[in-house]
């Protein structure tokens, strides 16, 4: 049986059609289809359930579907377990937006200039769902924000870097009161149903402020460039560079005491990967402590 079509038949569940999975995959639909149809052969029972443009799975399907997760990820891990000696292989890593435009470029600068032999897959996501995908075992490690809950046992967590809470506003109004602003000028929420933005509504209202809100969205660097183009203002973590160019805005601290967003990297204790998750690790500190740096010669 070939393992790529096992691999096939968890993307075509996993993104709902044979189209999407082809895009994916970078093959066309009909070899997609072809290798169901071959693997369905090889196991004498349908797996997927056409219907139009969707498909999905059906109960022999289902069946086998986590032990073709399995039975892919054992596949994986042979290339380390066999190059035990080296740090080779592939690491499959998440990353929240945050840390998938700030910290990890530079990460994965040094982690391929460091261990020239390793492959990483990278999945973008939200952090909520990255946890889940490391607690699953499908991911090795993530880049992430402070979870609100316990993690299991199976995993572990250290923080990189802190981002305390900011009102962003337009640069004439860097005179004002940040409290005053968040009271009296529209407000650009940052996403409340999204960790990053609980904390801002937690503290709007823990000091009595009740909002004339806009808009709200969880994407930091469009919330900035509506705040430069006159919108309205903001609440949210003092995130990592790079910020869009040419914004003339004002990143004014609050007057209140409040917890900072938590970036930080979670990794499953049981990954036979345990080394090279241990050396991105290494290297995800190297880059917080050079950022922390920066920023503090900058700002001074």
């Amino acid at each position: 049986m070939d393992t790529q079509f096992l691999n096939t038949f968890v993307h075509v569940v996993d993104r709902g059609s044979m189209a999407a999975a082809a895009r994916y995959l970078n093959i066309t639909p009909a070899a997609v289809a072809q290798q169901i149809r071959t693997l369905e052969r090889e196991l004498g029972a349908p797996l997927i359930a056409r219907a139009g443009r969707t498909v999905c799975v059906t109960e022999p399907g289902a069946r086998i579907l986590q032990r073709a997760r399995d039975l892919l990820r054992d596949v994986a891990d042979l290339r380390s377990v066999a190059n035990d000696r080296a740090l080779s292989g592939e690491l499959r890593l998440g990353a929240c937006p945050t840390a998938l435009a700030g910290m990890l470029p530079d990460v994965l600068a040094r982690m391929v200039n460091v261990l020239p032999q390793i492959n990483v897959f990278i999945k973008p996501g939200y952090s909520a769902e990255l946890y889940a995908d490391v607690e699953r075992g499908d991911l090795d490690a993530a880049i992430v924000l402070q979870a609100p809950f316990a993690l299991p046992k199976t995993c572990d967590w250290e923080v990189l870097r802190e981002e305390p809470l900011i009102v962003l506003a337009p640069q004439h109004l860097a005179h004002r009161d940040p409290h005053a602003l968040l009271a009296e000028e529209p407000l650009i929420r940052y996403d409340r149903h999204q960790w990053g933005g609980r904390q801002a509504d937690d503290y709007l209202r823990r000091v009595g402020i009740v909002p004339r809100e806009r808009f709200e969205l969880n994407a930091l660097n469009a919330i900035a460039v509506m705040v430069d183009r006159g919108l309205g203002v903001s609440l949210v973590p003092d995130w990592q560079q790079p910020w869009p160019a040419g914004l003339r805005l004002a990143r004014l601290p609050l007057p209140e005491p409040t917890e900072p967003r938590r970036i930080g990297i979670v990794w499953s204790t049981a990954s036979v990967r345990s080394r090279l998750v241990a050396a991105l690790r290494e290297q995800c500190r190297t880059v917080a402590r050079a950022s922390t740096r920066d920023e503090a010669t900058v700002s001074e």
